[in-house]
């Protein structure tokens, strides 16, 4: 008998828990979270006065799919990072005609609902929906907590509470053992949330208003520094070079591009090179002004920090590596990166999947499908330049230029290293990069702050609000400018 858990129970207790039967859902562990939630005067989720809903079957919709942000966000479970919905190139979009068409079948979302991956190795995921969208549907493999009726004291604690420790054990022990383990909204509605007193909660919403504050700041630096490069290139792309034919001899086509297709030559594309090799402060070359990194990697440690597009994320152009052992890594896991570096897909290059690396991962290494680019010494561009100048929308539309391929579209090194670039003025270099540079601390800032709400709810369940309270307060220069939080 050593080493076997043992517990008996009254059938009582299994009528409490709707007919549990199976062993794992009396583990020693789970009996004491259910005490501990006890403790607290938990209330259940439903009580709670949250709605719970979910997609149901619906017919084939991929063919649908739009992933050129066109439409109404359709959520998968890819979609949620790092406790967020996270709007990146790989976010199917729909047409609202098509959720019109399912209306009874695809379930609508909106910004403070809350959406739990139901099933899978992604089991027990959670995102809060921002209000980047103002509407959002979502796929049969999640669930919706809707939220509207919460005070956001409330939604905001409750979205830290599932996303701590204590929060994800109760999701997993009330997933259902049945073939794969999978979420209903029953059993999320009966899940035990610690009810602490308001003064408590309330400082959760102290806390993710400061995030908004931050995440505001951030976004307004980089608006800001994107404008002042598109005033000094002073053009629209409406102004450019429209003619609808542009005729191009043998010499001028094939025989010096080796291209025949008629959209490389499209009219717009000579304007984008007429303005950058006539900007008044003269031009240069991608490739003259940053390494091209091509170093490959032979995967001789354990396990690797791991970059690929999809870890891009296209709205603000940050990136984020994941640990995946050396085995499990896919063969385009290629290419030895470093702090700085800055990476640019090869992929539908036009969405802005634009990085740079600005965490000092060890063992990194990135995606054969990045064009990985390090500044030279004697360089007149810094990596923050060159990030939001190839996300502005001239050099977005002109890297279609160099598509090849028709099912999977993709440009080569050589067609980035040979883009021309203008050579802006240091002091518009120094503002654009000091303006990235703040935003990527205010950035770090309010991921810092979701990482104490989430610790801050843990040491609540395992001490006392009191002292959960002088943690937050310990961290109290991330949050406010004038002391701690009340």
């Amino acid at each position: 008998m050593e080493g076997l858990e043992i517990n008996e129970l009254f059938i009582s207790q299994l009528i409490d828990n709707r007919f549990r039967i199976d062993a794992e859902y009396y583990q020693k562990k789970y009996l004491e979270l259910v005490e501990k939630m006890e403790n607290f005067n938990s209330e259940t989720i439903t009580s709670l006065n949250i709605t719970l809903d979910c997609s149901a079957f619906y017919p084939s919709i991929v063919g649908d799919y739009n992933f050129k942000f066109d439409g109404i966000p359709f959520l998968r479970v890819d979609d949620i990072k790092d406790g967020f919905v996270s709007i990146t190139d790989k976010t199917a979009f729909l047409s609202p005609k098509i959720l019109v068409v399912n209306e009874s079948t695809i379930a609508r979302a909106f910004p403070g609902d809350i959406i739990i991956a139901k099933g899978g190795n992604t089991l027990g995921k959670i995102g809060l929906l921002t209000n980047e969208y103002d509407e959002y549907s979502i796929c049969r493999d999640v669930l919706l907590l809707r939220t509207s009726m919460l005070d956001d004291s409330i939604r905001y604690y409750l979205w830290s509470f599932l996303n701590s420790v204590y929060g994800y054990e109760s999701l997993f022990r009330t997933a259902s053992q049945t073939g794969q383990p999978h979420l209903t909204l029953a059993s999320i509605g009966e899940i035990l949330v610690p009810s602490f007193n308001q003064q408590f909660k309330s400082i959760y919403k102290e806390l993710f208003q400061k995030i908004g504050v931050l995440k505001k700041k951030a976004d307004l630096l980089y608006e800001e520094a994107k404008d002042s490069l598109l005033s000094q290139l002073d053009f629209k792309l409406c102004d450019l070079n429209q003619k609808n034919k542009n005729t191009k001899s043998l010499k001028e086509s094939f025989l010096k591009t080796g291209r025949l297709d008629a959209e490389y030559y499209q009219s717009k594309y000579e304007s984008y090179y007429h303005v950058i090799t006539n900007y008044l402060g003269g031009f240069s070359f991608i490739k003259d002004e940053f390494e091209h990194i091509i170093y490959t990697s032979f995967k001789k440690e354990k396990g690797y920090y791991y970059i690929e597009i999809g870890d891009v994320n296209v709205s603000d152009g940050s990136c984020q590596a994941n640990y995946i052992e050396t085995e499990a890594l896919p063969t385009n896991a290629k290419i030895i990166a470093e702090k700085g570096d800055i990476l640019i897909s090869k992929v539908r290059p036009n969405r802005g999947a634009i990085s740079i690396i600005e965490t000092n991962y060890k063992n990194l290494i990135v995606s054969g499908a990045f064009t990985v680019l390090r500044t030279k010494d004697n360089s007149l561009y810094s990596n923050e330049l060159l990030k939001v100048l190839l996300r502005l929308p001239i050099y977005r539309d002109w890297l279609l230029q160099f598509n090849v391929g028709t099912q999977y579209p993709v440009i080569k090194d050589e067609d980035i290293l040979n883009l021309p670039i203008p050579l802006f003025s240091k002091q518009i270099q120094n503002e654009v990069t000091v303006s990235i540079r703040q935003a990527g601390q205010l950035k770090n800032q309010s991921e810092q702050l979701l990482q104490i709400a989430k610790t801050a709810v843990e040491i609540a369940i395992e001490q006392n609000e009191e002292v959960a309270i002088d943690y937050i307060n310990s961290h109290s220069e991330l949050m406010s400018e004038d002391g701690n939080l009340h």
